[in-house]
């Protein structure tokens, strides 16, 4: 159950991880997201695309509009993958502390 690893380098930057935050309240259409922040429709366009491309949001065009809404299961497995990292590392302390 490995992540690709460019989910991580997708939520290194954070206007990405922010809008990932606004798609939890549910779908949006671009323009709305990009509306959001103080960056070009371009610089936000391309946010959009990373996250897209790294699985954790899609888009469905409605007419003229692209509407964004988050991939749940993506950010499902990210989030089982860095829990398992943390119990790894627990007990690797707990092997330490014994010995």
């Amino acid at each position: 159950m490995s992540a690709p690893p460019n989910r991580f380098a997708a939520l290194s930057d954070p206007t990405r991880r922010a809008i990932l935050r606004l798609l939890r309240a549910g779908s949006r259409p671009a323009g709305e997201i990009a509306g959001e922040f103080q960056q070009s429709q371009p610089t936000i366009s391309h946010h959009l695309r990373v996250l897209e491309m790294a699985g954790l949001v899609r888009s469905e065009r409605r007419g003229t509009t692209i509407v964004y809404a988050l991939q749940a299961s993506a950010l499902e497995e990210l989030a089982a993958e860095l829990i398992d990292l943390a119990a790894g590392l627990r007990t690797r302390k707990r092997r330490r502390a014994t010995s």
